[in-house]
């Protein structure tokens, strides 16, 4: 709509021409200066009557005819700015590569090429400043008919146009009244505040005068990443109690009349219900408060009589609303000016008949880079565009904008809008935003469908159906997702070269099918020039084209599960503002090319390869770890495969992984072509030095004698850990010593015979340095243990001395124990069976063991009543089946 775009085009057009200098030389050598000036005050004239004239859309079909078509118009300069930008960008990265470009030469003494280009810039500036200017000469003409006024300050009215206050949604003033009150209450409390609905209110209340003035300092303690800033408040889930640690200090190292206030949306949050002196509940709103909400929206405005008549109409629709504030809202703006007889057309609406299904269920983190690839995120100054896309989808969730879905460790895995809202956001953006079913009984599927207004569409491919490209308008699409059934049905060959022809503004392109949908991308890929996000994952292409680095716009490229991809292009260094390369199982690929040093700004990268062929089949196209040096914003995991062929450790140390602050997660591969005889992996793992706010680690097929190093027992965050295939580790380190891990797997450590008092860190002669007060493996909640071949015995000596002589405690928070493929193990430690908290053992292939347990168990076995599951061999022999 017009009040979203033309405040986002102008904040954008001031950026471009009056704070980058580049920008502003480009423009006075291309002589629009007095047209610059002309369109910043026609902005500004539209700006001041943009919020009168949304306030007549409804009912003035002239007025919303013309800010459909100042809306179109921004789209259209909006574009203009992408294609300048874009221009400009390729002569930079093109310049930059010519060696005259980065001394100080005379302009005009420029290679050819460029100083043509650089002269084609400023005459492509000159024609979008004057095409522009007289767009907007005639919308603010047109303006003129209708009599619209003027706000009074620019700056505000975006605030307003951009949009709703949804501080309106809070009718609980009594429990902000509470929260002050036991913010400024005498003693030292923690404070529990459950319900994400009131984030508003906790706001207020931390804000409010008294409040401010009772704290000589107020800090927030950011657990979740945010940078949002905000007053003496956490927001944590359960799970991130355990990072906190005790809050004894925080409590009781302050002065009387300290308050730690923590707001959480898990109303079963045990944890924290047990360390707070006060818990206050913010429940959904009232019949009387949704009311207050929905009347002064869409009655103020009414007089007395007709609000009388409206009233029982407007209750009924609350209902439908079926309690979320937002919707409440949204219905009350809608018929804010609305006869009767259309309140009771909307009652009776097809809008009100609810499906499950309703809405495209994605990943968090793939909506936040569609967001980025609009251009919706990245406007604020000093704020990355993933940061504030974090905010806002935290935001859409406590509305009850969008429904998520979270796995067993509570993060969010997906989310989708909610149903109501769902046809909301249809009704809103009908005219924008096409979804089109195709299947064998539709011949032409665009034929009487009218798409040269659609920003954004969906094509849905039945089984064994097609389409054409040439009864598609697609011209003015800035998404497009592209899903078919049959994954064993490929593309037909001439319709993506058509596509790629055609799609001139697209910024957002997604083929969700799987195998053989897509085997050859088309060298056409090259003149998606505004491209930003590009998803390929789980096509069966061998091979992207060099074309596909000439998108110097894009930002994402997502080509997981692309098993059968050989090679990337290698001209890839060329993508300078790419941030997530998303490569996790692509197994063919065998090297990284040469340049991916220079995408500093990459914030994911699944996967560095590490080449083994030296100077062989792959000559000097691939690089090496020291690429990785000034990769300093990646995040996320990273995942560094074929280490096995790493010739000499100093390449580890130019890679400086510490450097790497913001890596949650770090996979080592050992794999490689280096004969056995010759490997160094122990020196390896010496070297890498990852930053010590690493949350999950994997190592696999590290060819090692032991784990032993400084930096992993160093790794106080540490809360996964994952062994695999080392095959010559005959000792598991002392990982009970590590404070957070709260998940541990080992597999395929063939030569460890017994798991004995080094696991736990303790001397071989029974000595330790640990005390009564040391608690071993502290947070442990999941452990497993599966391939073991030569696994006998699984040894405890403090256990059999703890009548001797005082002894650490283990493990007091073991819920699960799984153990798989170990046929030699002969028994448990019962010490470890009696945890209370043990409420899950499973075991399988397992046959010694599984004959001691079975006897035991015939002897009426005590220890093990607790554990509510157990499980041999897939068959429940304690527990209940069906949970």
């Amino acid at each position: 709509m017009a009040y979203e775009i033309v405040p986002y085009v102008w904040k954008r057009f001031s950026s471009l021409i009056f704070v980058q200098d580049t920008h502003r030389k480009v423009l006075r050598a291309a002589g629009v200066s007095k047209e610059v000036e002309k369109i910043a005050k026609n902005f500004k004239e539209i700006l001041a009557v943009l919020p009168d004239a949304q306030a007549q859309e409804m009912e003035e079909p002239n007025v919303r005819d013309w800010l459909n078509k100042l809306k179109d118009i921004c789209y259209d300069i909006n574009d203009d700015f992408d294609e300048y930008s874009t221009s400009f960008l390729k002569l930079q990265i093109v310049g930059a590569e010519n060696p005259l470009f980065k001394k100080k030469v005379c302009f005009f003494f420029l290679a050819p090429h460029i100083f043509f280009t650089a002269v084609a810039l400023c005459r492509q500036s000159a024609v979008m400043i004057k095409k522009l200017s007289g767009k907007l000469d005639d919308i603010v003409k047109e303006k003129g008919k209708f009599n619209l006024k003027e706000s009074e300050s620019t700056e505000k009215q975006i605030q307003i146009t951009s949009s709703f206050d949804l501080s309106e949604i809070h009718g609980q003033n009594k429990k902000e009244d509470i929260l002050v009150s036991k913010l400024l209450g005498e003693g030292t409390s923690v404070i529990l505040v459950v319900g994400m609905e009131e984030k508003g209110k906790i706001g207020d209340a931390c804000n409010n005068n008294e409040v401010i003035n009772n704290f000589s300092a107020r800090i927030w303690v950011n657990i979740l990443g945010s940078e949002e800033k905000c007053s003496i408040k956490s927001e944590v889930s359960e799970e991130d109690y355990y990072r906190l640690g005790s809050f004894d200090s925080l409590k009781y190292g302050g002065l009387d009349g300290s308050k730690i206030l923590i707001t959480t949306s898990d109303e079963k949050s045990v944890a924290f219900r047990m360390m707070s002196d006060d818990i206050i509940t913010l429940n959904e709103l009232s019949e009387e408060e949704n009311w207050s909400l929905f009347e002064k929206r869409a009655l103020s405005e009414r007089l007395t009589e007709e609000r009388g008549r409206l009233e029982k109409i407007g209750k009924e629709i609350i209902g439908k609303c079926q309690g979320s504030p937002l919707a409440i809202q949204v219905m009350g703006s809608l018929l804010r000016f609305k006869t009767s007889q259309e309140w009771e057309f909307m009652l009776d609406k097809e809008v009100w008949k609810r499906e499950e299904s309703k809405g495209y269920r994605m990943n968090k983190d793939e909506l936040i880079k569609l967001w980025m690839a609009q251009g919706y995120l990245g406007l604020e100054p000093n704020i990355e565009m993933e940061i504030l896309g974090q905010r806002y989808f935290n935001y859409l969730v406590s509305r009850s904008f969008l429904d998520i879905e979270k796995d067993d460790n509570d993060n969010i895995i997906s989310c989708k809008i909610h149903g109501l809202m769902h046809d909301f956001a249809k009704f809103l953006k009908r005219k924008e935003c096409i979804t089109i079913e195709i299947n064998d009984s539709v011949e032409e599927p665009f034929k009487n469908s009218s798409h040269d207004k659609v920003y954004h569409s969906m094509l849905m491919l039945k089984k064994r159906s097609s389409f054409s490209v040439s009864n598609w308008d697609v011209e003015r699409l800035r998404s497009l997702f592209i899903s078919c059934e049959d994954d064993d049905y490929p593309l037909d060959n001439d319709i993506l070269p058509q596509l790629f022809g055609s799609l001139d503004r697209i910024r957002a392109l997604k083929f969700d099918a799987f195998g053989d949908f897509i085997k050859e991308i088309p060298t056409e890929i090259g003149k998606l020039i505004q491209l930003r996000y590009r998803d390929l994952s789980g096509q069966n292409i061998k091979k992207l084209p060099e074309t596909l680095c000439e998108l110097y716009n894009l930002q994402s490229l997502d080509i997981s599960r692309c098993e059968e991809l050989k090679e990337l292009p290698q001209a890839m260094g060329r993508l300078i503002n790419l941030r997530h390369l998303t490569n996790d199982n692509t197994d063919s690929l065998s090297y990284m090319p040469i340049g991916i040093g220079r995408l500093t700004h990459l914030r994911t990268l699944s996967e560095f390869i590490v080449s083994g062929a030296g100077n062989g089949t792959h000559g000097n196209k691939a690089c090496n770890l020291e690429s990785l040096k000034d990769l300093n914003r990646l995040r996320g995991k990273l995942v560094l495969r074929g280490l096995g062929n790493v010739k000499n450790v100093s390449e580890v140390l130019k890679m400086e992984l510490k450097n790497k602050k913001n890596l949650s997660g770090l996979g080592v591969i050992f794999d490689g072509d280096i004969e056995e005889i010759h490997y160094n992996d122990k020196s390896i793992l010496k070297a890498l030095q990852p930053p010590l706010n690493l949350e999950k680690l994997d190592i696999q097929s590290y060819r090692g004698s032991t784990f032993l190093s400084n930096w992993i027992m160093s790794l106080t965050r540490l809360r996964e850990l994952s062994l695999n295939d080392c095959i010559n580790c005959k000792h598991l380190s002392s990982f009970g010593i590590l404070p957070s891990l709260a998940s541990l797997r080992i597999s395929k450590i063939s030569s460890v015979k017994n798991v004995d008092d080094k696991f736990w860190g303790i001397e071989s002669d029974g000595r330790s340095f640990l005390s009564s007060s040391t608690i071993l493996f502290p947070r442990l909640k999941y452990l497993k243990f599966s391939d073991m071949e030569e696994w006998e015995e699984w040894d405890y000596k403090i256990i059999r001395e703890g009548e001797e002589k005082e002894c650490p405690q283990f493990m007091p928070c073991l819920a699960s124990l799984e153990i798989n493929f170990c046929r030699k193990l002969k028994a448990l430690p019962d010490d470890i069976l009696q945890r209370t908290t043990l409420k899950k053992l499973e075991f399988y292939e397992c046959p010694v063991l599984r004959q001691y347990f079975k006897k035991r168990m015939k002897e009426q076995w005590p220890e093990i009543t607790q554990i509510s599951t157990i499980k041999i061999d897939g068959q429940h022999v304690q527990g209940d089946p069906d949970q």
